[in-house]
């Protein structure tokens, strides 16, 4: 019974963020992180041809009527408030970066075969690094790269200009660090917290052993719904920090 459980469970949650090598393809540095990172970009770019045709005709349906209540809610309720008139300039990004991020994630709630290529940091600090490159690229363009870093760096009075340059490019340093740590710290965060629920239908001790089983499966089908929930939550918290960063960038005197 213990054992049954325990398989139901999901057998080995910390299995989805941990990477695997596929010795097949280890020669080409491509491992199960990889390919579920792939697997979901090649998602995106099936999936929303088909959505666009679907929002575009008459009849959407619940697949159509589900994407573009996202699309809206990203753009109307995340982005227009910060970039206003360079919304639609800079939301094909920010779509990308919401959609990718949220596949990569379900994607790893997949049971047994499933892997999360956000729970890789070398995955998160990718999409950091496009970030910090695109609104820094973005803020200079705009404003010109002397005013731009005049204004990010040359804060308050001149005499404290020694102290505020260091912090100030420490800053800009902190920021994409803050988006790669936080999506990559969370993913994996609730993997070893379902492992350790998961581990407890093994316990053998005061309570039986079926007792301790259903309790645990129990709570793990709790976390996963939780997990659901987190999968949502930081790609919206990606896109929104990348979207306050642009905003930042293009209006740094704000």
């Amino acid at each position: 019974m213990n054992s049954l459980f325990l398989t139901l469970a999901s057998g080995d949650p910390l299995s989805h963020v941990m990477d695997h090598k596929i010795h097949a393809l280890d020669a080409l540095g491509i491992s199960w992180h990889v390919v579920f990172m792939l697997i979901a970009g090649a998602g995106c770019l099936i999936v929303f041809p088909l959505v666009a045709k679907r929002i575009a005709s008459d009849s959407p349906g619940r697949l159509g009527n589900f994407f573009e209540a996202m699309l809206l809610f990203v753009r109307d309720e995340m982005v227009q408030p910060f970039l206003g008139k360079d919304t639609n300039k800079y939301l094909p990004l920010l779509w990308s970066f919401f959609f990718f991020i949220l596949f990569c994630n379900l994607l790893g709630m997949l049971p047994v075969v499933g892997k999360t290529a956000t729970g890789n940091f070398s995955v998160t600090v990718a999409l950091a690094v496009i970030s910090l490159v695109v609104y820094q690229v973005e803020g200079m363009r705009r404003n010109g790269f002397v005013n731009y870093w005049k204004a990010n760096l040359l804060v308050g009075p001149w005499f404290l200009w020694p102290l505020m340059i260091p912090i100030e490019m420490l800053g800009h340093c902190i920021k994409p660090a803050a988006l790669a740590i936080r999506l990559f710290a969370n993913m994996v965060g609730g993997h070893i917290m379902l492992a350790v629920v998961v581990g407890f239908t093994a316990v053998e001790g005061f309570f039986p052993g079926a007792i301790v089983a259903v309790v645990a499966a129990g709570g793990a089908v709790f976390l996963n719904f939780l997990e659901l929930l987190v999968a949502f939550i930081q790609a919206i918290i990606f896109t929104f920090l990348t979207t306050v960063f642009l905003s930042m960038a293009l209006h740094p005197e704000h």
